[in-house]
């Protein structure tokens, strides 16, 4: 089938919100029978107290910061996804979003499942959304969620058919 949907990514960040868009996205694998591919990106970037330098990006830490993230991802792969889904994790550093589609390129994905944090007002003008970066440019199709999650559980699927 030329639609098959057959990898998945799923950024999480271990905010609630990428935690119920990863349990959505659970239902969603076992469904398309699809592998899921869990990226966590590691922002490289401390801000000097007076601003005046820019951003530094300190090295040496993130491979520390790389192997615990590493650490954690796992952990949460193992508590929220069971049964057969065959599930593969990342961790990239840089800008969420720009890793995140260099991702889906690398991996060939043909779904992003990714939540969105609801910043309203002044944050999101000086921050943006990664989601919103994510939807415009990303190299396959987008799904967003935000809270609350609503719909697509398994097993309603499963009586359905």
């Amino acid at each position: 089938m030329e639609n098959q949907i057959n990898k998945i990514l799923v950024p999480v960040d271990f905010s609630d919100y990428s935690k119920s868009s990863l349990k959505y996205a659970v239902n969603f694998s076992k469904y398309f029978k699809a592998e899921m591919i869990l990226i966590y990106v590691v922002e490289p970037v401390i801000y000097p107290p007076d601003f005046s330098m820019g951003q530094i990006a300190i090295p040496s830490i993130n491979t520390e910061w790389d192997q615990r993230a590493k650490e954690e991802l796992d952990k949460l792969a193992k508590s929220e996804i069971h049964g057969d889904v065959k599930v593969k994790t990342i961790i990239k550093t840089g800008k969420p979003f720009m890793e995140i589609i260099e991702t889906a390129e690398e991996e060939d994905i043909d779904l992003i499942i990714i939540a969105t944090h609801g910043h309203s007002g002044v944050e999101h003008i000086l921050f943006g959304s990664t989601a919103e970066k994510v939807v415009r440019k990303a190299p396959c199709p987008v799904l967003t969620l935000r809270e609350p999650v609503k719909g697509f559980k398994y097993k309603d699927v499963l009586k359905k058919k």
